[in-house]
């Protein structure tokens, strides 16, 4: 993926929560039966790549992100929240300035609310003072301008220790028609449904669980509840799951006494039957069950669970 290749594409870096999948040591079902097929989700984190290449949000896994994509230049980033799965990675990136000749480098802009740099700034506020980046504050439902991107950060209600966290409309000109991206971080509500937030080309959505929880402790997205938020979207062309984790319950999985595993409050179910959907263990039975869930209910949305790796032409 050099630099000069200026065909927009959005790449997904990683598409897993925050401990990654599958987690260290854990023998669940889900966890078990990812490592016999050999798959893996890192931190979500995604890349627009083109003429300005945009990076959303920096975890720990950020490096060997890069590495594996062949990104060799970033030209801004958005960071959606203070979380560490979020931003942690951000040090990682002074590698751009330490192989560049002196004075060569210019500090990467980097996009996130005020809320969000106050915590981030305690611990990467170096990295602006020696140039690596350089924060710009943004306002949700204010729109600003990044190269060719027109943005619109939303507020995401994720819970009282991400008071900063928002999600991202991006809208860009691509062959003399406008394109519209929206991204919705990680969250469990949104306060404000701005009518610019419907209708863009491509909705990327967190998909936690797929079943809403009794308990929502995490303020997360399930899959059960994003359907609602699909449909309010009401993208354009196509929607992708990410963020995807490993706390549904699997029914005799000896392992749902785990911390981490939580209860269904009132599972999804095919018509006409008190059987739930199977909880998916793997990629592809990811993709079955929500294929199949959107196609029971009558959603004609063209939903896709999306790998680390995919690449998505714009």
């Amino acid at each position: 993926m050099k630099s000069e290749d200026n065909e927009t594409a959005l790449v997904f870096l990683g598409t897993g929560a925050a401990w990654g999948l599958p987690e260290l040591n854990c023998p669940c079902a889900i966890c078990k039966e990812m490592r016999s097929k050999g798959e893996r989700r890192k931190r979500t984190a995604l890349f627009i790549k083109g003429k300005c290449n945009l990076l959303i949000d920096c975890g720990p896994d950020i490096l060997w992100q890069l590495e594996e994509n062949g990104i060799d230049r970033i030209d801004a980033i958005l960071i959606t929240h203070e979380h560490g799965d979020h931003y942690i990675g951000l040090d990682e990136l002074f590698v751009f300035k330490r192989i560049r000749p002196r004075g060569a480098f210019r500090p990467i802009p980097t996009y996130m609310t005020e809320q969000s740099w106050k915590v981030i700034k305690q611990r990467f506020g170096y990295l602006e003072d020696m140039g690596v980046i350089k924060v710009h504050p943004v306002w949700p439902g204010k729109w600003f301008t990044c190269g060719p991107y027109n943005i619109l950060p939303f507020d995401t209600d994720h819970g009282g220790f991400a008071l900063g966290s928002v999600g991202y409309l991006i809208r860009y000109s691509s062959r003399e028609k406008e394109i519209g991206l929206l991204y919705t971080s990680d969250f469990m509500d949104i306060p404000d449904l701005y009518s610019d937030l419907q209708r863009a080309d491509h909705l990327i959505i967190q998909t936690f669980w797929l079943n809403e929880p009794v308990e929502n402790r995490p303020h997360h997205m399930s899959f059960q509840r994003a359907i609602g938020f699909i449909e309010k979207f009401s993208p354009k062309k196509d929607t992708f799951l990410v963020h995807m984790g490993d706390a549904d319950k699997v029914p005799g999985d000896p392992a749902n006494d785990m911390l981490k595993k939580y209860d269904p409050k009132n599972p999804l179910c095919p018509p006409a039957s008190a059987e739930p959907y199977p909880i998916p263990l793997s990629h592809v039975q990811w993709q079955e069950t929500v294929s199949t869930i959107m196609e029971d209910m009558g959603l004609s949305f063209a939903t896709k669970v999306a790998y680390d790796g995919l690449t998505v032409p714009l």
